[in-house]
């Protein structure tokens, strides 16, 4: 095979697999296909789709991977439900080559979270209560340690957003969660020592705690955005003296 072949061999199978995908991507949004739905056969869906067997066959198993579709051997396929750990894993992988991602995601998370804080004080029960005075305790009990510290502020975070149940806003969440329990350690690693930080983290989750059991949307918002903007703020200026201290050493 000459190399314009292979190129052409190439862009075919490449323009092929994408036409797999879209059509399933419609099938889905367009609510002809659920999750439990059997499939046609090989043969009779690559005479739908116009493309050879093999190359239908190769997509599929890319789409199983995902876990989009449940091939059953003997059986057929069926339309199965993604892997969101598999979602986390490819946006972690894309997002992680970024320079300054971890600056980048927490505009993400802030998108993300101040919705979902205006839904939890609608939508949260009680057990969602629950959980996030939970999260909070755990958080004031691990001040003194960076790495249990961040991962219990990630998941006061990850608890409110799972309050507003809304199946978007999580799965974004859960989508970027390994970014942003980086962020959150990260963060820890370069604030547990400063008081006036400490201090202000215990203080500034109670109350976005308190503003979603009294189901204040407006007070939950504002009091989150506060708590983002500070903790960024007390953060700079920790970094300022620390390398200031450094530099006169």
């Amino acid at each position: 095979m000459t190399k314009s072949e292979l190129s052409v061999s190439d862009d075919d199978e490449r323009g092929g697999a994408e036409q797999v995908f879209a059509f399933f991507r419609e099938q889905l949004l367009s609510g002809k296909l659920k999750a439990g739905d059997r499939l046609l056969n090989e043969r009779e869906l690559a005479l739908k789709l116009g493309i050879g067997r093999p190359l239908l066959r190769e997509a599929m198993r890319s789409l199983a991977m995902l876990g989009l579709l449940d091939i059953r051997h003997g059986k057929g396929a069926y339309v199965g439900k993604a892997d969101i750990s598999v979602l986390a894993d490819f946006f972690t992988f894309c997002l992680a080559q970024e320079q300054n991602i971890l600056d980048d995601i927490l505009q993400a998370r802030i998108a993300i979270e101040c919705q979902a804080i205006r839904l939890a004080c609608e939508r949260a029960t009680e057990n969602d209560l629950s959980r996030i005075g939970e999260r909070l305790t755990a958080l004031i009990e691990t001040l003194d340690d960076p790495e249990a510290g961040g991962e219990a502020d990630f998941q006061f975070h990850q608890a409110i957003v799972a309050a507003s149940h809304s199946p978007g806003l999580i799965t974004l969440y859960r989508a970027i969660s390994d970014l942003l329990l980086c962020s959150h350690v990260e963060r820890r690693r370069t604030t547990h020592k400063t008081k006036a930080i400490i201090d202000d983290l215990v203080e500034a989750h109670r109350q976005v705690f308190l503003t979603i059991v009294e189901r204040d949307r407006e007070a939950a918002d504002r009091r989150l955005r506060e708590h983002f903007a500070i903790g960024d703020e007390l953060r700079r200026k920790s970094l300022i003296a620390a390398y200031s201290k450094g530099g006169a050493g």
